[in-house]
């Protein structure tokens, strides 16, 4: 098998990008690209750091990010699992990418930027939700913000295939398989969902 191992040779196989493709980018947020944003409440930050790449989904029940001016977004770090494992890639590379959705839409917004991490009380406490604040928010300076192409939601279907997740393996079956049976399983299943809805903040 060969592979591609130069820019001269991967734009061989592609050529020039349309011109729509160059000119939807903005270098902050745009009135549309605002509301757009502000729709979402789901988007998948994307870090990197020395031990390589990591994928994060980031979730809420409004809004996902919060916008401190035309440049700047904040992104609350609400509990998880306390890998951290974004938050110790942007500590150490500020680099990220966001990609937002928006449920029934086939379109992705994706914001390209640099990060840092702040554990500032007023910050914090601007995402208060129900007695429980963030313990970090990550505020990113934005660099680009564009539309990406909807064909891969399309060919998915993502909003229109319905519910396929019958016959997925649990965590908790993931987790037995892991650690040969030591962990995990149907009690960990059934203990979860209980636990995971008094730390949802």
């Amino acid at each position: 098998m060969d592979f591609i191992t130069t820019i001269d040779a991967l734009e061989a196989e592609y050529g020039t990008p349309g011109a729509a493709a160059i000119r939807k980018v903005a270098h902050q947020l745009t009135p549309l690209y605002r509301k757009w944003i502000m729709a979402s409440r789901l988007c998948i930050l994307t870090t990197v750091g020395p031990e390589g790449t990591d994928g994060s989904p980031r979730g809420d029940d409004g809004p996902v990010v919060l916008e401190l001016d035309p440049d700047t977004l904040a992104l609350p770090d609400w509990y998880g699992n306390n890998r951290i494992d974004s938050l110790r890639n942007i500590v150490r590379d500020g680099r990220v990418s966001l990609m937002f959705l928006v449920p029934g839409s086939n379109n992705v917004v994706r914001l390209n930027g640099t990060a840092q991490l702040t554990a500032d009380r007023a910050l914090r406490a601007r995402f208060e939700k129900q007695g429980k604040q963030p313990r970090t928010v990550i505020v990113i300076t934005i660099a680009e913000v564009y539309t990406q192409c909807a064909r891969a939601l399309m060919r998915a279907g993502i909003w229109t295939a319905g519910d396929q997740s019958a016959d997925l393996p649990s965590v908790g079956d993931i987790l037995a398989e892991q650690t040969a049976g030591e962990e995990g399983g149907r009690p960990y299943d059934t203990a979860w969902a209980p636990r995971a809805a008094k730390t949802m903040w």
